[in-house]
């Protein structure tokens, strides 16, 4: 509830994992940045996962094991794992790949959905707010050089009290 969005604390439970596997039913790939792309692999990545988790996260693993996925990276030399490398004019990228989209692209992490915001590329944003107060960072939009006026178009309450709402911007 205080901004944090640390992913260690969130309350991760089988509604929230459900609800994230609807969420990426209805996207066409993911776009991540390095951080983000390098986290989720290293959890969610069937091939290669060395951690038991508990059954009901297997829907979510599945369906983020096969999403298509771009990632955003000077630095990164290859990626696999569905994905490819997003490289140069992240605005002129982005645009390209909204348009060859049909359901569109979902993205998450810190820093790159803070790029995005700042240049208007995003048509959609839901928040996550869990009833946890982490008293730490990182927080999510931190740094944004201008307000983005939002119009709330749904919200879902989970039964650890956590509230999915969705946004689109007012243009």
């Amino acid at each position: 509830m205080d901004g944090c969005c640390d992913h260690r604390v969130m309350i991760a439970d089988e509604d929230l994992h459900r609800h994230a596997v609807e969420n990426l039913a209805q996207a066409d790939a993911l776009l991540f940045g390095r951080v983000t792309y390098e986290m989720m692999e290293a959890a969610w990545r069937l091939s290669t996962r060395t951690v038991t988790m508990p059954d009901w996260t297997e829907p979510f693993a599945r369906t983020i094991d096969a999403a298509k996925k771009y990632v955003v990276s000077s630095t990164l030399e290859r990626v696999d794992w569905n994905a490819e490398l997003v490289r140069g004019d992240l605005e002129k990228a982005v645009q390209q790949l909204k348009r060859e989209s049909g359901k569109g692209l979902f993205t998450g992490g810190v820093t790159l959905p803070l790029a995005l915001a700042e240049l208007g590329l995003i048509d959609e944003y839901e928040f996550v707010i869990h009833p946890r107060l982490a008293g730490h960072g990182p927080t999510l939009l931190s740094g944004l050089s201008k307000w983005i006026d939002l119009k709330l178009v749904s919200q879902l309450e989970f039964g650890s009290g956590a509230v999915a709402m969705r946004y689109e911007p007012r243009r």
